[in-house]
């Protein structure tokens, strides 16, 4: 028995050694081999593991700059939404005083951002009236100049016979005379004059509401004028907000004249003591040359606004922040000399330029702060 399972054991070995190789169906090649990845050189590139390799003369041509990793403390800050208003103190609205048609004074009407000094004349108002109404005002004005004829007739012949006639009538005429005068006189100016439109403050118009010709309303805003030396937002808080902890505010980085971006900071000038739209308005403003011509009136803006309370973290440009494929905020770390990771963190908003990194990043980490926009880009 054992020698004939000897036997069967040589046979299928031989058979196996002598037997055809098997072929592969049609598109598949069982003896194809995995193909190493090229070598790229200095190329950039984005790494298996989500790392780039970033060349240094590609780090210097990108402008590529790192900065470490240093825990310290800095104010708390709320991130809130508002819009720029007028300047309570030297901002102005000029509003019809009665419905008209609006016509321009001697220079023309004024065009936005012309500057105007205060009482310079803007505009007029011509009185719109209806016919019937202007009809019973011209009747009104031929009863008082017929009754102002005979009362000055009246009074001649009374001087005449002063000798006989007592005096207090004589004064009572003249006084008849002034009265009826007086209001001929604002019956005339009512049909023929205008409402005279000034500016009440030093300024430039932010806004112009009309054009020669135009008819207005009673209350209509006609200019609006605005100090460019002066910044005021009101901002809104839909959550309840120690008012007694806040300590300032900071608007998003504007251009400056050398073209570098500056953070504006806003003094807390007080908090309104009702809701309104289930809001509290804060209002923040400061005053320096030039500074409001970067925000128009009406533009929504964002506030970080910074508490009194102190919180712990890093400290970044807010460029340094990008976003991960989950849309996660995210920084990236410089790993090693020509290699960068991206690491997820949690961060707040600080002053509008800077950003505070409270989790994902240690102690002497190689922050990228500028051009890590630039390194997301790569693939």
């Amino acid at each position: 028995m054992k020698i004939l399972k000897r036997a069967l054991i040589v046979c299928l070995l031989g058979g196996g050694l002598h037997a055809p190789l098997l072929m592969a169906h049609e598109g598949h090649d069982h003896d194809e081999a995995v193909q190493p990845v090229p070598d790229s050189g200095d190329r950039p590139q984005r790494l298996a593991d989500g790392s780039v390799f970033l060349p240094k003369p590609t780090q210097r041509q990108l402008g590529v700059r790192t900065q470490p990793a240093v825990l310290s403390e800095a104010a708390q800050t709320l991130e809130l939404s508002g819009q720029v208003v007028l300047d309570p103190q030297r901002g102005g609205r000029v509003q019809a005083m009665q419905a008209g048609r609006l016509e321009a004074g001697a220079q023309g009407l004024p065009l936005p951002g012309m500057r105007v000094k205060k009482g310079q004349l803007l505009a007029r108002i011509l009185p719109a009236a209806g016919q019937l109404e202007r009809s019973g005002q011209a009747a009104q004005l031929a009863e008082l100049k017929v009754a102002q004829q005979l009362a000055e007739k009246r009074l001649a012949r009374l001087r005449e016979l002063a000798d006989s006639v007592p005096g207090k009538e004589i004064e009572a005429l003249e006084s008849e005379i002034v009265s009826v005068r007086a209001r001929a006189a604002a019956l005339t100016q009512g049909l023929a004059g205008s409402d005279a439109l000034f500016a009440p403050v030093d300024g430039v118009v932010a806004a112009v509401n009309g054009v020669a010709g135009q008819v207005v309303e009673a209350g209509a805003l006609v200019f609006e004028i605005a100090d460019p030396d002066s910044l005021f937002v009101e901002a809104h808080a839909y959550e309840a907000l120690p008012v007694q902890d806040i300590a300032r505010a900071y608007l998003s980085p504007a251009r400056a004249a050398d073209d570098a971006a500056v953070a504006v900071a806003l003094d807390f000038l007080g908090a309104a003591g009702r809701l309104r739209e289930q809001s509290r308005p804060l209002l923040f403003g400061v005053r320096a040359p030039g500074v409001g011509r970067h925000w128009p009136l009406g533009q929504p803006v964002k506030l970080q606004v910074q508490l009194t309370k102190k919180t712990s973290g890093v400290i970044v440009s807010s460029a340094a922040l990008v976003r991960t494929p989950a849309n996660l905020p995210a920084v990236w770390v410089k790993v090693h000399a020509e290699q960068f990771v991206l690491k997820s963190v949690r961060s707040e908003a600080l002053d509008g330029a800077q950003v505070l990194v409270r989790d994902g990043l240690a102690a002497g980490d190689r922050v990228v702060v500028i051009g890590a926009g630039l390194i997301s880009q790569i693939r």
